[in-house]
């Protein structure tokens, strides 16, 4: 009599496979998980080799010493992990330093030891009233060294900015979001709570007049051409600082924006890509600039001869009078010196770009042209930074119309102008 045939036994670490009453298939194993112990987990997929395929993935990370997040681990470690391992490699690094910023002062101290499996809109939106409404000097021991405030019974109701309060939020959607697509959680839980919507910051870009008075006063300094660069073309501060001579032709008056310069914790004067990948842009350049752009350039030809040895090489178009690069920080501090010395009001460096907008918008200009201009990714941001901007240009074309429409000098029996037919 033949023996039965023995089934053949799942390969070493292949983990257990099987199907679901729901039809889809469901694998388990265990790897390293974010806080050193090993943990089971399970993924899932339409068909045997998808479920398997996903966890032979995560076992293999794990055999290389990465951890994988758990749905059981707490909050706090799936964080950690994720900021470790996931979003250090998707992000800048200003961007994830505000990330972890953000982790280690709110989010763990408030949600860290809830279980990630068991958390729930309700969790979040406790959090977030919590956060809203605690003093942060109490929360976080502000004044403990300086023995005031809170240190002292006299609690000064510190409480965290509306758009602070909102970046939590959408910091943890993100973060849940990767769980979501790991198949780690069912459903992101922090995007069914809704955050009160916060007034946006309230800037005053320059009118028309005080844009004159700007570009005057600009002319007598060594940076003429930065300012009149940024007040007509709108560029960012870091794209400002990240021209380089290649960038530009003169010739044709275009500049190719591929690059930014930014101060990093790690690598000090970085050049970073553009903010997004709409960022990435070619400009027209006005007349004025090129004019002021070859008077630049002369200037730090000079610069380099008195430099001599001491002159940096490196090729940017604004630097300091010995060749090195402008730091941002110290571009801020010229730039209110500046507005000092000239009498103007005090403005944000950034708000010279609103003032581009805004004057273009003034102008008629339309929407699409600026958004190009500015390097916004999609239109609708442009549209809903300037929407004050679009509400007073509406405001005048409807009392425009009323004028029209209210006249007394046109004779009744004329036809409407759109009523002719050429």
């Amino acid at each position: 009599m033949t023996a039965p045939k023995r089934k053949k036994a799942r390969a070493n670490g292949e983990g257990t496979i099987y199907q679901r009453k729901d039809g889809r298939w469901e694998a388990a194993g265990y790897v390293l998980a974010a806080n050193g112990t090993r943990k089971r987990v399970r993924v899932y997929g339409t068909t045997r080799r998808e479920a398997a395929n996903k966890l032979a993935e995560k076992v293999a990370d794990s055999n290389r010493g990465l951890p994988v997040a758990t749905a059981d681990s707490t909050l706090g470690d799936y964080l950690t992990y994720w900021l470790g391992t996931v979003a250090v490699h998707r992000l800048r690094e200003n961007t994830h330093t505000r990330y972890a910023s953000c982790v280690r002062l709110h989010l763990v101290p408030g949600l860290g030891t809830k279980k990630v499996a068991r958390l729930t809109a309700k969790d979040v939106r406790t959090f977030l009233d919590r956060l809203r409404t605690t003093c942060q000097c109490c929360t976080q021991g502000l004044d403990s060294e300086r023995k005031r405030c809170c240190a002292v019974g006299e609690c000064c109701q510190k409480q965290l900015a509306p758009s602070t309060e909102t970046y939590v939020h959408s910091v943890l959607k993100v973060a849940l979001e990767h769980a979501v697509c790991e198949d780690e959680l069912p459903r992101n839980v922090a995007r069914n709570v809704k955050t009160t919507t916060h007034q946006p910051r309230r800037f005053r870009p320059l009118t028309a007049a005080e844009a004159r008075q700007f570009l005057d006063a600009a002319r007598a300094d060594r940076l003429h051409a930065l300012y009149e660069l940024a007040l007509r073309t709108g560029l960012r501060k870091g794209e400002l600082l990240g021209l380089l001579w290649e960038d530009l032709d003169l010739t044709t008056g275009t500049a190719s924006i591929r690059r930014s310069l930014q101060r990093t914790r790690t690598g000090g004067l970085t050049h970073l890509p553009t903010k997004t990948r709409a960022s990435e842009r070619r400009i027209a350049l006005p007349t004025e600039c090129i004019h002021s752009l070859k008077e630049h350039k002369g200037r730090q030809d000079k610069e380099r001869e008195t430099a001599e040895s001491a002159w940096q090489d490196s090729e940017l178009v604004f630097t300091t009078p010995t060749g090195g690069p402008l730091d941002p920080a110290n571009l801020t501090r010229r730039f209110r010196n500046f507005l000092n010395r000239a009498g103007l009001r005090c403005i944000r460096f950034h708000d010279l770009r609103h003032s581009t907008a805004t004057l273009l918008l003034e102008q008629g200009v339309d929407l699409v042209v600026i958004k190009e201009l500015l390097g916004h990714a999609h239109i609708g941001v442009t549209a809903s930074v300037y929407a004050h901007v679009r509400l007073r240009l509406q405001r005048q074309a409807i009392d425009t119309l009323g004028n029209a429409l209210g006249g007394q000098d046109d004779d009744p029996d004329d036809p409407p102008a759109a009523a002719v037919v050429l």
